[in-house]
């Protein structure tokens, strides 16, 4: 496979070794997705992991209502996968779907494996991720209990930019715990104070 410039980056020398990182980035195969594709399904359980090197996808979880509300947003340059399923290999109780039409490069549970295993800079560098997916998935709780609306808002914004022009407000609005409405007079009210 053709070492592609996005891995490369994402998998940088001297951080890796010229061995290591091609070991890397031959492991990975490109992968597409049309639009509201499912990445994942609850009740699957997660064998890959993405890179995202292009569109936007959010993963959900369906509330005792039958509500889908989003749990994370994935933008370029994000590990798209669910942590706990691919990592436990247990069914997840989330759904990933891709929100744009995304390009994605795809690793096996079994590939990442030999390399979590057999190569200490990537088994750190996956230990990096997980630990911030971490702490971001701990900020985003605190925030939904600590935080107001517009505030939670402004830090999405702040964190992820790209999301206002290609993610439907009803999705972020669940994200935001508030609904579509509050989520649009906040907008209102803050293109009013930039103005």
């Amino acid at each position: 496979m053709e070492q592609h410039h996005f891995l490369t980056t994402l998998f940088p020398r001297p951080k890796f070794t010229a061995a290591e990182q091609d070991a890397v980035v031959n492991r990975f195969k490109p992968v597409q997705f049309s639009r509201n594709d499912y990445l994942l399904r609850e009740g699957k359980t997660a064998t890959q992991y993405w890179l995202l090197e292009s569109g936007f996808a959010r993963s959900y979880v369906t509330d005792a209502a039958g509500n889908d509300i989003t749990t994370h947003f994935y933008g370029p340059g994000d590990i798209v996968m669910d942590w706990s399923s691919f990592f436990l290999q247990q069914p997840t109780r989330e759904n990933i779907q891709a929100l744009t039409a995304c390009q994605c490069w795809q690793l096996e549970y079994l590939h990442f494996q030999e390399l979590f295993h057999g190569i200490e800079t990537f088994r750190e560098h996956g230990r990096t991720n997980f630990a911030a997916s971490y702490f971001t998935l701990k900020s985003h709780s605190i925030g939904l209990i600590a935080d107001n609306a517009a505030a939670r808002y402004k830090k999405l914004l702040q964190e992820k930019p790209l999301l206002v022009q290609n993610v439907p407000v009803k999705h972020m609005a669940t994200y935001l715990g508030i609904t579509d409405t509050s989520l649009s007079r906040i907008r209102r009210e803050l293109a009013k104070e930039s103005s």
